[in-house]
């Protein structure tokens, strides 16, 4: 996104936190996100709107009394409010409204999993989905192809979501496969680090020779936090081939503290 639109996306998200916090309502903020992505179907296949809507030549009650007539009875009073918020700002281009719509109903979803007391489950449930894709590569090809009807990929992975994950992760993933940006294992990686960014906290992903216990994540969520200045989220998996140690990866950081790794230095070094 250019400026004006991040600068957009970011009012807009204010506008939302403060029409969804008033109640601490769990189903105005899940339905809200649910709307949200209706309206974002409809603007799709409509590239009018999608211009309209962003028409810095039209004044910004005229954007908002569009969204009003197109979807005033047809969504809840909640979404319609955040459209209208977020047609009366200005975005750079008509991709950079929809996508931006895309991201205030993730965050309206996970602001009902915040009202639920359930976003830090959520956060976990998006990681945990991210390591099975990983695993799973004939599933994730599936998910990945770009010619398949967008349909029978969430039929294909509800069934495997269903019963196992809260309504608000199942809602944010089978979303996310309607809309890939990147891939599968990316795009549910991404949705985790929005739910603990919702938090305040930056998503550590670590991968130990064996498994950390509680005492040994608070530790290293400790010395991390200390590092970043920022808490940390630490959510870990076992690689047996590291032999000893851990990888750890924040961001495009990587710290490299396996056995395996040290190894592999050190023939580099005497190569």
């Amino acid at each position: 996104m250019k400026a004006a639109s991040r600068e957009a996306l970011a009012t807009s998200q204010t506008r939302l936190d403060e029409i969804l916090g008033g109640d601490n309502n769990v189903a105005t903020a899940a339905q809200a996100g649910l709307d949200i992505f209706e309206v974002v179907d409809v603007l799709d296949a409509d590239r009018e709107l999608r211009v309209a809507f962003t028409d810095i030549a039209a004044p910004s009650e005229a954007r908002k009394s569009l969204a009003e007539t197109l979807f005033g009875s047809k969504i809840s009073d909640g979404a319609l409010r955040i459209i209208q918020e977020a047609a009366a700002a200005q975005w750079s281009t008509p991709k950079d409204f929809v996508k931006g719509l895309v991201s205030l109903g993730r965050r309206a979803l996970l602001r009902g999993a915040e009202a639920q007391g359930q976003l830090g489950q959520v956060e976990d449930e998006l990681f945990r989905l991210s390591q099975i894709l990983d695993r799973e590569g004939e599933l994730t090809q599936l998910l990945s192809d770009r010619t398949a009807d967008s349909a029978r990929k969430r039929g294909l992975l509800a069934n495997v979501l269903y019963g196992k994950v809260t309504m608000f992760t199942e809602a944010l993933v089978l979303q996310s496969i309607s809309r890939p940006e990147q891939n599968p294992i990316d795009d549910v990686a991404a949705l985790a680090d929005s739910a603990a960014d919702l938090q305040d906290r930056t998503i550590a992903r670590v991968t130990a020779a064996g498994e950390l216990n509680e005492g040994q994540q608070a530790v290293l969520a400790e010395k991390l936090g200390k590092i970043y200045g920022r808490a940390m989220s630490i959510h870990s998996e076992v690689d047996t081939s590291l032999l000893g140690g851990m990888t750890i990866r924040v961001g495009d950081e990587v710290i490299d503290g396996s056995t395996a790794g040290k190894i592999a230095r050190l023939r580099a070094q005497m190569a």
